[in-house]
């Protein structure tokens, strides 16, 4: 874990040296993610840091999000069901070339291409049975991999500018939110909250704020922590002996991120006019990445962290509502 560590530093330092975008936490992903070839079986990274860095980064997404966002409810709502519909049928038609040209099953390719989270779809695939897990598992690493390392590059003329939050005199405040919002995780995972490590501290947020209750900001320093212990998670979930997967199956998982990269831009520039938004933030909001992810980038560059989280948590419950437990009807029908 401490090699682990330094490993990630090495890196942040590196990519903040050479003025690359996020690099606090693309740094520890190329850092970490490169070590692995070189050092074997000797690096280890616990999901609980991996879960700090994400209440961390929930309690400063909260911090952020701006309640009259729902002031136009309504269009926003439009936007969100034309994206996701567009997006699902191009994940099928995806999902049936795959199939095709690789041999997997339709249902494995269906679970493999649906940009939803990476820990909830491999579990799905896990709970199935029939479905082959290590081609989910790689896919969705790969797409993570590919929308976190390549969107802040395409964003990259929206990247903030340096400086940061100074400690504050009220920190006090910040460790308290963090320490509640931890305390109520347990209760977000129970009413089944998508990453509720990460919803439950905005949500915790949120709701003081409609309370009129304000805390201190986070401080710059404590986010770039936090981003140095989600990094070094991502960079690890993409083993070496994970690339043992036939030739046809390795190009496919890097082909279907790319189509869906290439169909995020064109939705986006759609939704940029029809809802008034800067690319950044509409690129940010259709993105087939995790919530957490997205939500983590919309921090760091010049995007609007409410519009973003909406359209991701959406995308998510519209998975885990209407599009995983239509697979599961599907093939249960099949079978009897």
């Amino acid at each position: 874990m401490i090699l682990v560590f330094i490993i990630a530093l090495i890196g942040a330092l590196l990519f903040s040296a050479l003025s690359l975008p996020i690099p606090w936490l693309l740094g520890p992903i190329f850092s970490v993610l490169i070590a692995q070839f070189f050092i074997k079986d000797r690096l280890r990274w616990p999901a609980v840091l991996r879960n700090v860095g994400l209440i961390i980064v929930g309690v400063a997404i909260g911090q952020q999000f701006d309640l009259t966002l729902f002031s136009d409810f309504k269009s926003l709502l439009v936007a969100m069901v034309i994206i996701n519909f567009i997006l699902f049928g191009f994940c099928l038609g995806i999902a049936w070339v795959i199939s095709k040209t690789t041999g997997l099953s339709f249902k494995t390719s269906v679970a493999a291409n649906v940009p939803g989270g990476l820990s909830q779809l491999v579990l799905f695939a896990e709970e199935e049975g029939d479905i082959n897990l290590t081609a989910v598992t790689y896919f969705h690493i790969i797409r993570v991999l590919g929308v976190v390392l390549l969107i802040p590059f395409l964003v990259s003329g929206h990247v903030a500018s340096g400086g940061g939050i100074p400690i504050s005199v009220d920190g006090w405040q910040v460790v308290v939110l963090i320490l509640l919002s931890a305390a109520l995780v347990p209760l977000g995972k129970k009413m089944k909250l998508p990453v509720a490590q990460f919803l439950t501290p905005i949500l915790v947020v949120i709701t003081l704020k409609l309370f009129a209750i304000e805390a201190a900001p986070m401080p710059s320093d404590v986010l770039h922590i936090a981003q140095i212990l989600i990094g070094a998670y991502i960079g690890l979930l993409l083993k070496p002996e994970t690339l043992r997967l036939p030739v046809k199956v390795l190009i496919g998982g890097i082909a279907s991120t790319m189509a869906m990269i290439v169909l995020t831009y064109g939705t986006s520039l759609l939704i940029a006019h029809y809802l008034d938004l800067s690319f950044a933030t509409s690129f940010l909001s259709t993105a087939p990445g995790g919530l957490d992810q997205m939500g983590i980038l919309a921090a760091a560059v010049q995007a609007d962290i409410s519009v973003v989280t909406v359209f991701q948590l959406f995308r998510l419950l519209f998975i885990f509502l209407c599009i995983l437990p239509l697979i599961k009807w599907v093939y249960r029908e099949k079978k009897t």
